[in-house]
């Protein structure tokens, strides 16, 4: 007898959610500046080139199930025998494709000579192909278990960590840190499978059906194969067409903007199961309230984080990756404006096209996005090297959006709030404005150069520029009355009464 399932609030979902993204963001900064000197650009540009390699096999091993897979849970999640029938017809598909996956992964391996030069780190790398597919993350986000998610996430993280620090003293051991890496990402997904018997169980005493899934999980692979392409194409081609060096200062400006796009999209996976839970019990007023503050807080968040790394790229990579990324600063101005159009692209695609079933026009965004990124990688990269990939990855991503908008035009009419929009771009700018006075009378700790600065005088002028910033930025929003601080405010003078 399964258990029932207990759902929690959307408040406390995102928080849960939120935690673990914080974490997602804690343990980076504590490892990448670790792994940096240890390993040096080369070994780490491996690390990514095996990475961005797997996550394609990950791909078509997922075959759109983590994305279908929530929705559908969260469609028949108070229906015990639908849930069952789903949960067992989705991993059939899931392990099959697995199969498939690994059998092109060897085939290359076996055929091309840069994968069986790094065969070893393929093969560790890979590991995590199956311990997501029998892992079904997607069942425990469709049920919106995201307190279990976040503590066994935690848990593993922090093992991670740990052995990173006891075995890996010197760039000979990339090989180890890639086994380690797998494991804080993955190896929580070992426990899935046993705890989940309290909530479901396989079924297959019953006529199984899994013809209806293929055509949406296909729509959505294709999605995420795009995706992938401009996400990860970068690392690969500059892998082949330039040089290991070159991948490891890319590869560490990717590092701190997946970061910050994992804080940015962090309401969105909460948002999908609840989103697609109304939309078929008829809250579609909801619907359009979800909408608008997932909006609002996108914006509030990533644009004022695109500026701060902005101007405090060198710094930020001189605090996190220390001597020798020189380079990785300009990649990372850059790069840095990607984080906004990726978290509106997550709205209008996680929270809108694919619980609204549209997902066809997802699709279609992203091969927009990847057919750009492509060639303009192919034409800029041989000139400019991780430059050129960064400024291919914003222009792909600001592409997706765009077709987005233009299917979703006359829903958007009622997300977008147009005057708050109003009121965090005056935000901006006015901290921008007392930025600029600082500036103009020489104010030493916020504009001195990385090159003449010690690691702890450049972590000073970072916390120094964010408190400014930040700070002027939020009381701007707060005499403004900005709906979602004052929201935010609200809550937490609740929570202390």
């Amino acid at each position: 007898m399964s258990k029932k399932i207990k759902i929690h609030s959307i408040k406390y979902n995102f928080f849960m959610n939120a935690l673990l993204t914080i974490s997602g963001f804690i343990f980076p900064l504590i490892t990448f500046p670790y792994v940096s000197r240890i390993l040096g650009p080369a070994p780490n540009g491996k690390i990514a080139f095996a990475a961005s390699v797997i996550s394609y096999f990950s791909l078509l091993a997922a075959m759109g199930i983590p994305s279908y897979g929530v929705r559908e849970i969260a469609e028949v999640r108070d229906d015990q025998e639908k849930l069952n029938k789903t949960l067992t017809e989705l991993v059939v598909i899931n392990t099959l494709f697995t199969l498939l996956s690994y059998l092109l992964l060897l085939l290359l391996v076996l055929i091309v000579p840069d994968f069986r030069k790094d065969s070893t780190l393929i093969a560790i790398t890979s590991i995590q192909i199956i311990f997501t597919t029998f892992g079904v993350d997607w069942f425990y986000q469709g049920i919106e278990q995201y307190d279990y998610i976040t503590a066994r996430n935690l848990a593993f993280k922090v093992i991670a960590v740990i052995l990173m620090f006891i075995l890996v003293h010197n760039p000979q051991d990339y090989i180890i840190y890639a086994g380690i890496t797998v494991l804080g990402n993955v190896g929580s997904n070992f426990l899935n499978m046993i705890k989940l018997r309290d909530y479901a169980h396989f079924n297959f005493h019953i006529s199984l059906n899994l013809k209806p899934h293929l055509q949406p999980i296909v729509t959505l692979f294709l999605y995420s194969a795009m995706t992938v392409i401009y996400t990860n194409l970068d690392q690969v081609m500059l892998g082949f067409m330039t040089s290991n060096r070159e991948v490891g200062y890319y590869s560490a400006t990717i590092k701190i903007e997946n970061i910050l796009t994992s804080l940015i999209t962090s309401l969105g996976a909460v948002m999908l199961p609840r989103i697609t839970y109304y939309l078929n019990h008829n809250g579609i007023q909801k619907f359009n309230e979800l909408i608008r503050k997932s909006f609002n807080f996108v914006l509030l968040i990533s644009i004022p984080l695109a500026i701060f790394f902005f101007l405090e790229a060198d710094q930020v990579i001189f605090v996190l990756a220390g001597k020798g990324y020189e380079r990785a600063g300009i990649i990372l101005q850059c790069l840095i404006p990607d984080i906004i159009f990726v978290g509106l692209s997550s709205v209008t695609a996680w929270q809108m096209l694919i619980p609204l079933k549209m997902e066809k026009w997802v699709l279609v965004g992203s091969i927009v996005g990847a057919l750009l990124d492509a060639g303009i990688n192919l034409a800029i990269i041989p000139i400019i090297g991780g430059v050129g990939a960064a400024l291919s990855t914003v222009i792909a991503e600001c592409s997706v959006f765009v077709t987005h908008c233009i299917v979703l035009r006359k829903r958007l009419r009622n997300a977008i709030d147009w005057q708050n929009i109003c009121k965090l771009m005056i935000g901006n700018i006015f901290a921008l404005v007392v930025l600029g006075l600082l500036y103009m009378v020489h104010f030493p700790i916020l504009f001195s150069s990385s090159l003449t600065l010690s690691l702890k005088s450049s972590f000073i002028n970072c916390v120094c520029v964010g408190i400014v910033y930040f700070g002027v930025y939020g009381i701007t929003l707060l005499i403004l009355k900005e709906q979602l601080v004052l929201e935010i405010l609200g809550n937490i003078k609740q929570r202390f009464k």
